[in-house]
């Protein structure tokens, strides 16, 4: 059995890691929840890359629809072939086209599929895939065929929590909710990305980023890529160190809304 250790570039908890093994062994899916900038995504990505498989990635929108997933018929194209004498359409399997479901299971190895931002999707989304994620098959009902898959994927779900999730899907999942990275677990983040960088600035950076995620009215705290991204820049800029806490440069790096940068500035005056 297969068996996620860890990447070089991804830091995992051990309970992370165990959640993730237990889930492959288990053959279910793992439902991650934890929010924006916690890593949910490339947790995915992290374990394509040890476990040395494709990764499939079903990005889910408001407007998304589980049949999506697995396959479209397409009459558009059926109907274009017919009125112009384009190939024989009589064989409608030419016109199935698979999804990222239908992908993962029909590949000829095992792969890592994410669905990504399951919560983003209506409330019926879960629900109609419960099947296909129980059971690993699904059919096509302009072909008659059963498609069932050839190497169960491992299936990697990621949730902000915008939406509650169906109890009968919650059952199907093992779960694991990523805590926002305490000072030391990040400083390990940021070593992985940037290992040679400066002590000072590190220590300065974390210090005004987590005093502005202390800050009980910002409406949007930065997360931990806004966080990397504000690192590179001050790297970049060359600023003082020293001006950092103080002044916290280039502030719209981290702060995405007017009024939580009003805020943050406003406190700094205060101090």
């Amino acid at each position: 059995m297969k068996r996620f250790t860890g990447s070089g570039d991804y830091v995992a908890s051990k309970e992370l890691m165990n959640a993730v093994n237990v889930a492959i062994a288990l053959e279910k899916p793992l439902l991650i929840k934890g929010e924006p900038g916690t890593g949910k995504t490339m947790l995915a990505e992290a374990i394509a890359d040890a476990l040395q498989m494709k990764l499939i990635i079903w990005g889910i929108k408001s407007t998304t629809k589980a049949q999506e997933g697995l396959y479209v018929y397409d009459t558009v194209q059926r109907l274009y072939d017919s009125q112009f004498g384009e190939g024989d359409v009589s064989d409608i399997k030419q016109y199935i086209k698979l999804g990222k479901l239908g992908e993962a299971f029909t590949s000829e190895e095992q792969v890592v599929l994410l669905i990504d931002e399951i919560d983003k999707a209506d409330l019926e989304f879960p629900n109609d895939l419960l099947w296909e994620l129980d059971k690993m098959e699904f059919y096509i009902n302009e072909t008659k065929e059963t498609i069932r898959t050839k190497h169960r994927p491992i299936v990697i779900i990621t949730s902000n929590a915008e939406k509650e999730l169906p109890d009968a899907f919650l059952r199907r999942c093992i779960f694991h909710y990523i805590e926002f990275p305490d000072r030391e677990k990040m400083e390990d983040i940021i070593r992985v990305h940037y290992g040679d960088i400066e002590k000072k600035l590190v220590a300065a950076a974390m210090n005004a980023f987590y005093a502005i995620r202390d800050m009980r009215q910002i409406q949007k705290k930065p997360s931990t890529s806004e966080l990397l991204d504000w690192i590179q820049a001050l790297r970049i800029s060359g600023v003082d160190v020293r001006k950092i806490e103080e002044h916290v440069p280039y502030i719209g790096v981290l702060l995405k809304k007017n009024q939580d940068i009003d805020i943050a500035r406003e406190y700094r005056r205060g101090m």
